[in-house]
């Protein structure tokens, strides 16, 4: 796990599994942690990182409701957990689903933990203002990727926390059964403004990108859902971008176009590292 100042009061915490990032802000006396590391030694070494840091942990917020977003409450098992309204929705609608989840990759990678306890959610209205200390954090729907979400912008840092979107490292994915072409191009329109005005964007998964490059990779995903949608099959994946893993993420949009089919899965590349 690795941990980098942004800002004075942003830290980007990245877990070894999928680059996923977890992201701590701060202003005043309060300190929230959005998304989460993936590794059980990771979540453990949370609480230890915060202290160092001189932090006081105020409450837990997830971008959407997939499970390796969802992890906080194992390293702060009392602190509450904010989401979007549509992401309390779907967790309510499928009660037990990131356990499930949770449960087989463990299982996959021989790793143990304690079972993970949601508890009861925040469901907070997006677009809306969460306050934090003298700030207040802006919240903006981020659907598409899956069905539920929010980005956060943190206005006196100029830091964009996309969720699972603006990754380098990962094509624009929603797959059967998660979200759809049409909602993501509206959520990558809708961050268009944030990422122009953003000194730095950190993405679900990937390195944390400076604004300019950021707009590249915004640029280059509506390139490829465009392409994807006029070309079906034939679309070239960003550059960068065309891993057997990403080839895989592009086979399971194209069945999402095509409709639902028997057997189809929705599930991220096994993890390499």
């Amino acid at each position: 796990m690795r941990a980098v100042s942004l800002h004075p009061d942003v830290i980007v915490v990245s877990s070894q599994v999928w680059q996923t990032n977890c992201t701590i802000v701060r202003a005043g006396e309060e300190c929230f942690l959005i998304d989460s590391p993936v590794l059980p030694e990771e979540l453990q070494a949370l609480p230890a990182v915060l202290a160092q840091a001189g932090l006081r942990l105020s409450g837990l917020l997830a971008t959407h409701g997939d499970w390796d977003h969802l992890l906080g409450r194992a390293a702060f098992p009392e602190a509450s957990l904010g989401c979007a309204q549509s992401t309390s929705q779907r967790l309510l609608a499928a009660p037990g689903e990131t356990q499930r989840e949770l449960r087989a990759f463990d299982e996959e990678y021989y790793l143990k933990r304690t079972p993970l306890m949601l508890g009861q959610l925040q469901a907070l209205p997006v677009p809306g203002r969460l306050a934090i200390g003298p700030h207040e954090l802006e919240l903006y729907p981020a659907e598409g990727h899956t069905c539920d979400g929010m980005a956060v912008w943190v206005p006196w840092a100029r830091v964009l926390v996309a969720g699972d979107y603006l990754s380098g490292i990962e094509i624009p994915f929603f797959g059967e059964g998660r979200g759809t072409l049409s909602a993501y191009r509206d959520t990558l329109g809708r961050l268009r403004p944030l990422v122009q005005a953003a000194e730095q964007v950190v993405p679900g998964h990937g390195p944390v990108l400076d604004g300019e490059r950021a707009l590249t990779v915004l640029e280059e995903d509506l390139a490829y859902l465009g392409a994807l949608e006029e070309q079906g099959a034939d679309a070239q994946l960003p550059a960068g971008r065309r891993t057997k893993a990403q080839r895989r993420l592009h086979a399971e949009n194209l069945a999402a176009l095509a409709g639902p089919t028997a057997g189809g899965s929705s599930a991220r590349p096994p993890a390499t590292g």
